[in-house]
């Protein structure tokens, strides 16, 4: 009994493991100086700040009622 109740644990975490994921996306920002101006490097191309983000499905639901 011990060991059904083991295996169902394993695999509802599992499972619900699946839907926690999120997609990751780059998002690219220009840099800018503490005065309002572009940084640019040796080339004269403007600096670009790159971070990778999570972004989450939102999940459809019912609407709640007014009172």
């Amino acid at each position: 009994m011990k060991f059904l109740l083991t295996i169902l644990c394993i695999t509802f975490v599992f499972y619900n493991n699946n839907f926690a994921e999120a997609e990751t996306k780059k998002v690219c920002i220009d840099k800018v100086s503490a005065d309002g101006k572009p940084v640019l490097d040796k080339n004269k191309k403007q600096i670009k700040e790159c971070k990778e983000m999570k972004t989450h499905k939102k999940l459809e639901g019912t609407p709640i009622p007014s009172k």
